[in-house]
């Protein structure tokens, strides 16, 4: 007898489908409907093949007229009264020039159903944009290749019949855990094992994993990065390969200064032979694939990179973006790559200038008004396949790199602000979406690169520029 696979781990056959059909049925034979103080009693199994009630003493029963059920997640009201620019500045000014921003803060505000730009202060002047730099990246990603777009980790035969070739392809939520522990949706190394082993013939014992990384190119770190910079909790070296996030163990934030190694190691321990000899190579040309494993579609890729400002995953979308425009997958190849994609969007890339593709380094130049305009196209539907950038924004005081900054002001609706945060050593920035109390939606971007060393209190400032955006009628 065939089978119908179920949601979970075991299977339902037809006849037990039919049956659980007529004890659903019978439980929805008895249906109470309160009706002008009465309760009355639909008998569904007496009901005719069309479905029609055939007890004389229900047929003439009436339901209630019941209003149809409001949203649930209602639109914006289109009639929602726009904030006037001058009363705008008023309320901002005065918050753009704290002490604890320090003198280089660059800010633009614009309303998103008008594309009107309702304040600028510096916008067009490039500024360090710290990990702000990623939503560059993602759009770039999710335009030249397309929010259902996979990275793809393949495992191939190796020189020798005990030789297995894990051939990196630029995903690093690759997870040794399943589910992953990081990254939801992500390929599992236990699944590519269980392929190899399949494919490989019978009595094969695996003595050697070889890794290739050769997809990516160039140094594994980038010009600007500090020294201290990878291996730590928030980078590693740049690899074809790696697991988790190039994390040393699944769910530690420490990141590992061999991430390739490690993902051979992986691979090695689902295979069975932990202590299989593990080298840095090349696949041999034309050999047979054993297994294949793919990333979660780019979109959540993406989100995934925004919400949790993940520089590694911002630096593979960044090398595949390269790939997909016939550069170099280096970090001046990506560095090329992001602008290029930007500009064949539509957007002006004017005063771009950068080293890698997660904003980590100290080189990288961005203006303000770039960050708007890029927020501002997505949000209005110009730029509809990256839609993604907004639904990865950190929800204030809810996720991501914003769960515990909420909203400064206590009135403000929950989840008013998402944005993407940007963070080095004495740099701080905040750009994302804002509903104002009116309920009009606005994108802003705020960076100050000449911080005081008090990063505290340079993020409760950028919160009270979000806040009072928030709160603001301004009218």
């Amino acid at each position: 007898m065939g089978t119908i696979a179920s949601s979970g781990s075991t299977t339902v056959t037809p006849k037990y489908s039919r049956l659980r059909r007529r004890l659903l049925l019978t439980v929805l034979a008895v249906l109470l409907v309160v009706a002008g103080g009465g309760w009355f009693v639909v008998d569904r199994l007496g009901a005719g093949d069309d479905g029609a009630a055939t007890d004389p003493a229900t047929a003439a029963a009436e339901l209630p007229e019941v209003d149809a059920a409001p949203p649930v997640l209602a639109a914006l009201a289109s009639e929602a009264p726009r904030p006037d620019p001058a009363a705008l500045a008023a309320e901002l000014d005065p918050l753009l020039a704290s002490p604890a921003l320090g003198p280089g803060v660059s800010a633009g505000v614009v309303d998103v159903a008008s594309g009107e730009v309702l304040l600028e202060a510096d916008a067009a002047t490039p500024a360090v944009p710290a990990s702000t730099a990623k939503l560059l990246t993602a759009v770039a990603a999710l335009t030249t290749l397309g929010p259902e777009a996979t990275l793809e980790t393949t495992v191939v035969a190796g020189a020798t019949p005990d030789e297995v070739v894990l051939v990196g392809g630029g995903d690093p939520t690759l997870s040794r855990t399943a589910p992953s522990l990081t990254y939801p949706g992500a390929p599992t190394v236990a699944d590519l094992a269980a392929q190899v082993q399949s494919a490989l013939p019978a009595g094969t014992a695996v003595r050697r994993v070889v890794v290739d990384n050769s997809l990516f190119d160039g140094p594994l770190t980038a010009s600007g990065w500090g020294p201290g910079d990878a291996p730590s909790s928030y980078a590693a070296p740049i690899t074809a390969a790696a697991v988790d996030g190039a994390r040393v163990r699944s769910g530690d934030p420490a990141r590992s200064g061999q991430p390739g190694t490690d993902a051979g190691a992986a691979l090695a321990t689902a295979l069975g032979v932990p202590s299989a000899t593990v080298t840095l190579g090349t696949a041999p040309v034309g050999t047979q694939v054993l297994g294949t494993v793919r990333s979660a579609p780019l979109a959540r890729v993406v989100e995934q990179t925004l919400s949790q400002s993940d520089n590694v995953l911002a630096e593979a979308l960044a090398r595949h973006v390269a790939i997909a425009r016939d550069l170099p997958a280096t970090f001046e190849g990506a560095a090329q790559a992001v602008p290029a994609a930007l500009a064949d969007a539509g957007l002006d890339v004017s005063g771009v200038q950068l080293s890698d593709g997660s904003g980590l380094s100290l080189e990288d130049r961005v203006p303000v008004a770039l960050l708007a305009d890029l927020l501002t196209d997505a949000a209005d539907g110009s730029l509809p396949e990256a839609s993604a950038v907004l639904s990865g924004l950190a929800v204030a005081g809810y996720d991501g790199t914003l769960a515990e900054r909420g909203d400064a002001d206590p009135a403000t609706a929950p989840g008013a602000v998402r944005a993407k945060t940007g963070t080095l050593l004495g740099v701080h920035g905040l750009a994302g979406t804002v509903v104002t109390a009116d309920g009009r939606l606005l994108v802003f971007a705020v960076v100050a690169d000449a911080a005081p060393p008090n990063g505290a209190a340079a993020e409760a400032a950028l919160d009270d520029v979000a806040a009072a955006l928030a709160g603001c009628g301004c009218r």
